[in-house]
């Protein structure tokens, strides 16, 4: 999977892991590729930034605007992040995912225990660009839910692991991509009611322009990531023979979600820049320094998949972030992940009966993952 996507950086970070948990890389930056300093920097946002020369501001702030999240620090991230505190309680993720989700995942059960073989790329596809529609305040059919999607990866597509920042063209297109989003995001941060997301922010004490931000940012960081992995997880624990298992111990589900997060990252590098001159892992950063965590070595390093082994605690949800960036989508991204595994024990497990690896992307995926009742 990580060859398909990344047949030369993958090998390449690896590799670097192998010299040392920390390495300073020729025109690459400060590599980490340990748990432990990992989630130091992640967690020390006075000496790494993620608003710096390298940093992730780099690439987002000329497509989505200075106020995303993604490319915020300081006093002005805190605030905004306090008041998206109360977006995804337990109780508003569950109304949400029970709107976009019945339906599919009813579909998704009738053609398991059919006996019909499904693609679950195009079922995770819908599920995420269902999702993106009611981000954004849409109430949308199954065409909406493709356009959604198609907008939202627009953006994703052109970013590569190598590439600090995109050209004035792929920032007229990225702009023009999310306006589609943002759009509708707009008018529903006025006239929505209380159970849309963006008017939910409205009355948690957003302006306009942090709810668009936001929206843009749980848009663009979950909806790669979940359609890469939750096909994953189904072939992971199919392979491993955990799937039918899970039919018999359902409950043991959020052990196996949780290891197969660790196993496969769905964000398998992340990049801060030096602030205040440090020390990792025995390597000297200076200001203007460039550093790259390399969470798929950090995470990986615990070993094979073994959802019987507990994450200790320089781990655990490492791939979410950490510190003041830890992800706020997360009880969302659970939720959609929940449902469409529930919805596959459900049918009484699955067999994986056919797939094709994607080539040349940004988050290692299957270009399709057919399945059929066990």
């Amino acid at each position: 999977m990580q060859l398909g996507a990344h047949p030369l950086a993958y090998p390449l970070v690896r590799g670097i892991g192998r010299i040392g948990p920390v390495v300073r890389v020729p025109r690459v930056g400060v590599v980490v590729s340990e748990a432990a300093p990992a989630r130091e920097v992640l967690t020390d946002t006075e000496s790494f930034t993620k608003t710096g020369p390298g940093s992730p501001a780099d690439l987002w702030t000329p497509v989505v605007g200075p106020s995303v999240l993604l490319n915020m620090e300081g006093d002005d991230h805190a605030r905004l992040r306090r008041k998206l505190s109360g977006l995804f309680t337990p109780r508003f993720v569950e109304q949400l995912c029970e709107r976009v989700a019945a339906e599919p995942m009813a579909a998704l059960r009738a053609e398991l225990a059919a006996g019909r073989a499904v693609d679950l790329v195009p079922v995770v596809r819908d599920l995420a660009g269902a999702v993106i529609c009611e981000l954004v305040g849409l109430r949308a059919d199954r065409a909406d839910f493709a356009r959604a999607f198609a907008a939202a990866t627009a953006v994703t597509s052109m970013v590569r692991l190598g590439r600090s920042r995109l050209t004035p063209a792929q920032v007229a297109r990225g702009r023009k991509a999310l306006s589609e989003l943002t759009g509708p995001a707009a008018v529903a941060f006025a006239h929505g009611g209380p159970e849309s997301v963006p008017g939910r922010m409205r009355e948690l004490g957003l302006s306009e322009q942090e709810a668009l931000g936001a929206v843009a940012a749980f848009v663009l960081t979950g909806t790669e990531t979940l359609v890469s992995y939750v096909p994953r997880l189904i072939a992971l624990a199919h392979d491993t023979g955990w799937l039918p298992r899970l039919v018999a111990e359902p409950g043991r589900a959020d052990d196996v979600v949780s290891e197969a997060l660790r196993f496969t990252v769905p964000s398998p590098v992340m990049l801060r820049s030096v602030a205040a001159e440090r020390t990792i892992g025995g390597v000297r950063v200076r200001p203007g320094d460039r550093v790259v965590i390399a969470t798929i070595s950090a995470a990986k390093g615990l070993g094979g998949f073994d959802p019987d082994r507990p994450h200790p605690p320089a781990v655990q949800r490492l791939w979410f972030g950490a510190g003041p960036h830890f992800c706020l989508g997360m009880p969302l991204a659970g939720a959609e992940i929940r449902a469409v595994l529930d919805a596959v024990l459900a049918a009484g497990g699955a067999a994986v009966v056919d797939r094709k690896v994607a080539r040349r992307v940004l988050i290692p995926a299957y270009r399709s993952l057919v399945v059929r009742r066990a």
